[in-house]
């Protein structure tokens, strides 16, 4: 889990590098176009609850959790997988499969509740993590769960990642500071399962940062007296 967590930050930072050069509007699409409800797809995995209803056969209706190794059981079909199926599609698959056993089979699958709502939250925020995704939460409400900006934050470079239907991974830039400043005219973005929320450090912050790590921790560590003072105004929290 470290490896993976740590590649992420390595990603995400590398990203973030690309935000701060005056062509990241073309670079980094706009939210309000490439991240529409339309792009969602929901796909079924292990700890998922479905109920599969039968029109005019209710006796066959089942509801039961997705197990770990992907399999449902269902009635006269005996086991199927269902893990890596949209609803959508594990409702074609119970159908046909149905198709032989009765006479124009009529089956819905209803998602009743999903295991892994969750999405990440990095950078400069006060505990960086997986937060649960609860109900229609936004990017920055994700933010504040997450124990809100630090100090050293620059929220209107804000990055989402949300994985894409061919399950490649697309960054797109949000400016969470006008959400914090009121601006009715910009919406705040609806997150998804799995997204990565990641809040970028200032260009002050960084600067200090550097300022410390050279001057500081390099120069004085080695006894060599610049013969000046300097201040540090932010504090660097990683």
């Amino acid at each position: 889990m470290k490896v993976k967590q740590l590649t992420m930050i390595i990603v995400l930072l590398s990203l973030t590098a690309c935000a701060t050069t005056s062509n990241v509007a073309t670079s980094i699409p706009d939210p309000s176009t490439s991240m529409a409800p339309s792009d969602a797809k929901v796909v079924l995995g292990p700890g998922d609850v479905i109920d599969i209803r039968f029109r005019f056969l209710p006796e066959l209706d089942y509801q039961q959790a997705i197990r770990p190794d992907g399999k449902i059981s269902l009635q006269m079909v005996d086991e199927i997988i269902a893990a890596g199926m949209t609803p959508e599609e594990l409702d074609n698959h119970i159908t046909k499969l149905y198709s032989s056993k009765l006479k124009s089979p009529e089956i819905t699958v209803f998602v009743v509740t999903l295991a892994n709502q969750s999405v990440y939250v990095g950078g400069e925020v006060g505990t960086p993590g997986m937060l649960p995704l609860l109900g229609h939460m936004t990017a920055t409400q994700a933010v504040m769960n997450a124990g809100g900006f630090r100090e050293t934050a620059e929220p209107e470079n804000a990055i989402i990642i949300r994985k894409a239907q061919n399950n490649q991974p697309v960054p797109m830039l949000v400016n969470m500071q006008k959400v914090l400043d009121g601006n009715g005219a910009y919406a705040d973005v609806p997150l998804q399962p799995a997204d990565i929320v990641y809040v970028p450090k200032s260009h002050i912050a960084k600067a200090n940062l550097f300022v410390r790590q050279y001057i500081q921790d390099l120069f004085l560590f080695r006894g060599v007296n610049l013969g000046f003072s300097y201040e540090l105004h932010a504090e660097d929290n990683d």
